[in-house]
């Protein structure tokens, strides 16, 4: 990535009117002189086995040269062609800190973001170009790389509208009516350390090592006013977006997201993925619901199960991925028979069966090594946008009797509220402040 003097030029309308375009706040600048070796170190402590992914990631001429637009109505990295790598962080405000302190993180994460998926380092001066003397702006490991398809996502967790010390903020008044921590379901394992954030950063590139730069990199300007509570890395995408893309196949070596609402369904997007004009909060509009959920598979207790009743489980044949009912992959299940169980996932999952409700899938693939047991600490990293959070509340408690529940564990659960789209010269959620 290129960090030179001449960024000037080409940084023209990314960044936001404030701070100025000259760069970074002090608040900011500050963070990556001082929060380096904390932040940055913390985000890829936490990266476990995945970070060897990195050694074999993809750089294909097509999709590591891709540069996907940071301002729009919507942000990117929803319905965005899904990159095979992702790098997921959730933050926490700062005790004591205030409306300002809040305010200036969104806006120097809008500027250093708005390089980064240009390709640029987070400041002019980037890796190399400033002080010797002084620790650089930018950390460096993206030196050399291209775009690689990176998008940033950022999201408001319940948390930053109102906790123990309150209106922190001066926002618990705008704070959306189903923006609230998720229920508990059936099955749920939930690690506290890997749910929840007031904050979150979704970065996904097809290149690891460009997504984890990324996130270590706002990591290091939240420095004293946002720290890390968690992270996770993420391979092989476990949905598809566009209709170009085929779909791939989760852990369990089945195909996964066969019918994912596609970017070109406007009209499936307006009624179940995008916040409408009118819905209320007005600030929302153009936006989504986030929900992430850390699902652990049994690896090696479904490797025994014998294929037949995996099929029976998912519902699908495992080889073309089509319904047990018959045809093709993209057939249409027919339940009125007895070929798909009354339990199985696909039957479970389906829009019949949960009132029309559809949402919009872009998981991943994770492996964090061994556990305790020696076994693979590996599964779905499971990601949904959608228009409420009450439709993957449905769909969750409907899948209550699913079969799969026998081979999987929820780890890790969230949610967050995804404002619209990044005016030039604004910041990301910049209408919930006006």
């Amino acid at each position: 990535m290129d960090g030179s003097g001449a960024d000037a030029a080409r940084d023209a309308g990314a960044g936001p009117a404030t701070p100025p375009p000259g760069g970074l706040s002090r608040r900011g600048l500050l963070g990556l002189a001082i929060g380096g070796g904390v932040a940055g170190l913390a985000v890829v402590g936490a990266a476990g086995l995945a970070g060897g992914v990195a050694l074999e990631r993809t750089r294909a001429s097509g999709d590591a040269a891709t540069a996907y637009d940071f301002h729009g109505r919507h942000q990117a990295g929803i319905t965005t062609p899904v990159q095979e790598h992702l790098h997921f962080a959730a933050f926490d405000m700062m005790p004591r800190t205030d409306r300002a302190d809040l305010i200036s993180l969104l806006e120097d994460w809008t500027y250093a973001a708005s390089r980064l998926v240009q390709g640029l380092e987070v400041s002019a001066t980037g890796a190399v170009g400033g002080s010797a003397e002084e620790p650089p702006d930018d950390t460096g490991e993206a030196q050399g790389l291209t775009t690689a398809g990176l998008t940033i996502t950022f999201g408001f967790g319940p948390g930053l509208f109102e906790n123990e010390e309150g209106d922190r903020y001066g926002i618990a008044a705008s704070r959306p009516v189903g923006l609230e921590r998720l229920p508990a379901f059936l099955g749920d394992d939930l690690d506290p350390q890997s749910s929840h954030g007031d904050l979150c950063v979704q970065a996904c590139a097809d290149d690891p090592q460009v997504a984890v730069h990324a996130v270590r990199n706002l990591s290091r300007i939240a420095f004293g006013r946002a720290r890390l509570r968690w992270s996770q890395l993420g391979f092989g995408k476990t949905s598809r977006t566009t209709a170009a893309q085929t779909t791939p196949r989760n852990l369990f070596g089945f195909k996964d997201g066969t019918a994912n609402i596609l970017s070109d369904d406007a009209r499936a997007l307006d009624e179940h993925v995008w916040v409408a004009e009118t819905d209320q909060p007005a600030w929302m509009a153009g936006g989504s619901y986030l929900v992430a959920r850390k699902i652990a598979m049994l690896i090696e207790t479904w490797d025994r199960v014998r294929l037949s009743e995996q099929e029976t489980i998912v519902g699908r044949d495992k080889g073309e991925g089509a319904p047990l009912s018959g045809g093709s992959e993209f057939t249409a299940p027919d339940f009125s028979g007895a070929a798909i169980d009354a339990s199985a996932h696909v039957r479970l999952a389906h829009a019949d069966r949960n009132g029309g409700i559809r949402i919009l899938r872009r998981g991943y693939n994770y492996v964090d090594g061994n556990n305790d047991l020696g076994r693979l600490d590996a599964g779905l990293f499971f990601l949904s946008y959608q228009r409420d959070p009450a439709q993957f509340i449905t769909l969750q408690r409907t899948l209550s009797t699913d079969r799969m529940n026998e081979y999987i564990r929820h780890v890790g659960s969230g949610v967050w509220a995804v404002p619209g789209g990044i005016e030039p010269g604004s910041y990301v959620g910049a209408r919930l402040f006006s």
